[in-house]
């Protein structure tokens, strides 16, 4: 349904005094302004990875006010995911459960898209530039999340994000690698320390010979023990890691309202949403607190209000995500979040 709403919204974006006059409407306040990694975001609300996986709505996700998007997870080879139906809405619980599988056209078409976005970009920032109607804030920041193909052994995984990271280098702001999502078999191995530690350096190693630098940042999941955390922090400060996403989805069930008959009806998968809430708001202060604020994190899960944003922020985090929060509040998350700093 939701994907209804985004092409519905495409064609009028096609609209140029339209889509200029839903930008003004959705603007998030002027003052929300920051930075982080040497980029400047319009404002801290961002939508998480996994709704525009193909980076297909970047202009619209845009004209809605967000401060960035990111976009994937992308793996090398275009891959279907997982057999349908594939995506669970828990309404009483404010949640969402999907085993999507990174369903996505695959790196080199995504790279194209965003070749193609910058390009439109420049043109139309110098054609709008003095429109009243033309928000005035920083350009879309775009983030890069990467995977490994299901196929691709554990073994071989470090290959699999060397493709992703130099296909998208010239085309994103900063990567994410993602190592967590429940619903690719035994990738959640991958965040063993020294499985990181080898993907982690080689994308570093093979940026240090870029000629311009982006930040790379590991997602975390919020079923993570402390010991466990304990761990990625040493590393990410041993490696001198950009930064984390705190959290994706979990695999626990505990405190649904939902009917259990219901909930092992629709089986497996990452639970997002209000139930995610508490646990994600602990990883991010676990981490401020271990590392004195060292670390940049961008905090994802729950985050439905601005109430929850201010939440996380308090816990540590410097920017925030999106994403069952956009489903259940609406197009206007992003405004009403930044409305109410």
């Amino acid at each position: 349904m939701h994907y209804f709403a985004m092409n519905l919204l495409q064609l009028l974006c096609h609209v140029g005094f339209l889509r200029r006059m839903i930008a003004a409407s959705f603007r998030p306040k002027e003052n929300a302004q920051c930075s982080m990694f040497n980029l400047q975001f319009s404002n801290p609300v961002g939508l998480a990875a996994g709704f525009d996986k193909n980076a297909k709505y970047l202009r619209e996700l845009e004209a809605l006010g967000f401060g960035f998007v990111e976009i994937g997870t992308v793996t090398p080879k275009p891959q279907d995911g997982n057999d349908k139906p594939r995506l669970f809405r828990l309404p009483k619980d404010k949640a969402i459960i999907n085993r999507m599988g990174f369903n996505n056209d695959g790196v080199k078409v995504v790279a194209e898209r965003l070749k193609e976005w910058q390009r439109k970009y420049e043109v139309r920032s110098k054609k709008y530039d003095n429109s009243p109607l033309t928000p005035h804030h920083s350009r879309l920041i775009i983030g890069g999340n990467i995977g490994k193909n299901k196929v691709t052994t554990n073994e071989e995984a470090w290959k699999d994000y060397e493709i992703c990271f130099n296909e998208l280098y010239e085309y994103v702001d900063y990567f994410v690698v993602n190592v967590s999502s429940p619903n690719t078999p035994g990738l959640r191995e991958l965040q063993e320390k020294e499985s990181l530690r080898k993907i982690l350096t080689h994308l570093q190693t093979l940026r240090s010979q870029k000629t311009n630098y982006k930040p790379v940042l590991l997602k975390i999941a919020p079923d993570l023990t402390n010991e466990q955390l304990d761990d990625v922090i040493d590393l990410s400060s041993e490696i001198k890691l950009d930064g984390l996403v705190a959290t994706n989805t979990t695999i626990s069930r505990e405190g649904l309202t939902t009917d259990a008959a219901q909930l092992s009806a629709i089986g497996a998968g990452g639970l997002s949403g209000l139930p995610v809430k508490q646990r994600s708001t602990e990883v991010v202060h676990y981490i401020h607190q271990k590392t004195n604020g060292g670390i940049p994190i961008i905090a994802s899960g729950g985050i439905f209000t601005a109430a929850d944003v201010k939440e996380k922020l308090k816990a540590g985090a410097s920017l925030v995500q999106v994403w069952t929060g956009f489903i259940y509040e609406g197009p206007a998350i992003a405004k009403k979040i930044t409305k109410g700093f």
